[in-house]
């Protein structure tokens, strides 16, 4: 409003001196002598009236120009407010946003600490139930095998006869120590 009444001003001192400023090129020369009217051409006369120079722009054209100048310029005046105005009120409404959504960053940020501190400790308890069944499988081998040796001194001392195929080491087989000499599984 107050850029408004300062257009408006200017507006007004220029078309108030503008006008003063072109009739003082007529009080600068002196008049010329009044001698005895020529004879008048009539077709010498409507160019009586205009100027030597036809491109020469008077105060009221200057005026006029200025003030479609300054009425563009106050539209587009109003419209650069009215785009601020626009950036404002949506810059407000993001940030209104942005402080409802950081709480909830902040909460999923800290699920998800959790999850992984979660997850580092269920991997770690994963890897120690593999090595417990790894270490129970070596011994429930370990027991079987000692129980197939019992087994096997059952059946020697009963009077079965048994005979283990052995490897090239001198050991029995895996597989002899599981059948007997008939080829049925030992039970």
């Amino acid at each position: 409003m107050n850029t408004n009444k300062k257009i408006l001003s200017v507006i007004i001192l220029s078309a108030a001196v503008l006008p003063l400023a072109g009739c003082m090129d007529f009080m600068k020369t002196a008049p010329a002598p009044v001698a005895a009217e020529p004879v008048v051409n009539p077709s010498a006369a409507p160019n009586k009236f205009v100027s030597a120079n036809e491109n020469e722009k008077t105060a009221v054209d200057s005026a006029l120009e200025l003030a479609k100048l300054c009425e563009k310029y106050s539209k587009e005046i109003i419209e650069l407010r009215q785009t601020n105005n626009d950036l404002v009120n949506e810059s407000a409404a993001l940030k209104q946003k942005i402080a409802a959504l950081e709480p909830e960053l902040a909460q999923t940020k800290k699920e998800l600490n959790e999850a992984n501190d979660m997850l580092v400790d269920m991997r770690i308890e994963l890897n120690n139930w593999k090595t417990d069944i790894i270490g129970y499988r070596d011994e429930m081998r370990q027991a079987n095998k000692a129980q197939l040796q019992a087994l096997l001194k059952i059946l020697s001392v009963l009077g079965g006869e048994m005979t283990v195929p052995q490897n090239s080491d001198g050991q029995p087989s895996e597989e002899s120590e599981m059948t007997n000499t008939s080829g049925e599984p030992n039970v």
